[in-house]
């Protein structure tokens, strides 16, 4: 349920809304020139599942660890080679210029070599003190990776302050088609783990994968692509702003609901 609402619905669905509300429904309160760059960081931005906040998320709602860890592993190796691909198709479709070289250096940049730095010093760290040597270094990373993401949200506000001041009327625009994706895609998400009879402590993180996003990546990838001071880099900067609010709102609709779900499921499951 996991990976087809991530891979087969989601990024499908944000480049629909996109379409729908900043294309057509919005777009005389938008300017022209920038309508095409305003969906291609949404389409960015939904294509890219979260791998690192959604841990948070889930011990939130209770979910189950080593699901969440499983899914988010699985996640990680689909990016590499269905991110670009999905990103160039949707961003065609949407009648936007992909340039393919700049695209695939993003997933080797932002995705490839990070996962492979990490487990080139895990397999060293495993063979040098074994795995109190792992424990050891993920304790001192912990922080330094807190204050990183911390200093990259900071950054990101600080460069886009302007003119997220500058266009409020632009930036809740943006937020309403992300705000429909993430609460769609979260709600069936549930429904279809309800239908299945799947364990609320599954379905609670499946539910929370399922619907926030990878901004880092989405925001990298825009800047790359589109620039700086591009609608495609503000999108994905919307989406970083109503990230935390809406996801902790979702958390807690799964928090409230675990007895209808789990009604809904025993019988199903049954």
């Amino acid at each position: 349920v996991t990976l087809f609402i991530n891979w087969a619905v989601k990024p499908f669905s944000m480049a629909f809304l996109g379409w729908l509300f900043i294309g057509q429904l919005f777009a005389p309160y938008l300017p022209a020139e920038q309508i095409s760059s305003y969906i291609a960081g949404l389409i960015i931005l939904a294509a890219a599942p979260c791998t690192a906040m959604v841990f948070v998320w889930s011990n939130l709602s209770d979910g189950e660890p080593h699901f969440t860890l499983s899914q988010v592993a699985v996640n990680d190796v689909i990016m590499i080679f269905a991110f670009a691909p999905i990103v160039g198709l949707l961003l065609g479709l949407s009648a936007i210029t992909v340039p393919w070289d700049t695209l695939f250096l993003s997933v080797v940049l932002y995705i490839l070599v990070p996962v492979i730095i990490a487990q080139v010093l895990r397999k060293r760290l495993l063979a040098a003190g074994g795995d109190a040597a792992l424990q050891s270094a993920l304790q001192r990373l912990g922080p330094v990776s807190l204050v990183a993401l911390l200093a990259t949200l900071v950054l990101l506000f600080g460069f886009q302050g302007e003119q997220i001041l500058r266009q409020p009327l632009i930036i809740v625009l943006l937020a309403v088609p992300i705000l429909i994706q993430v609460y769609f895609n979260s709600g069936l998400a549930y429904l279809l783990n309800r239908h299945f009879g799947v364990a609320h402590c599954v379905a609670a993180p499946s539910a929370l994968i399922g619907a926030s996003n990878f901004f880092e990546l989405a925001v990298a990838t825009a800047i790359v692509l589109f620039g700086f001071e591009s609608g495609a880099a503000l999108a994905t900067v919307v989406g970083v702003l109503v990230e935390v609010p809406v996801m902790l709102s979702v958390v807690k609709i799964v928090n409230r609901s675990k007895a209808w779900y789990e009604r809904g499921a025993a019988s199903r499951g049954g």
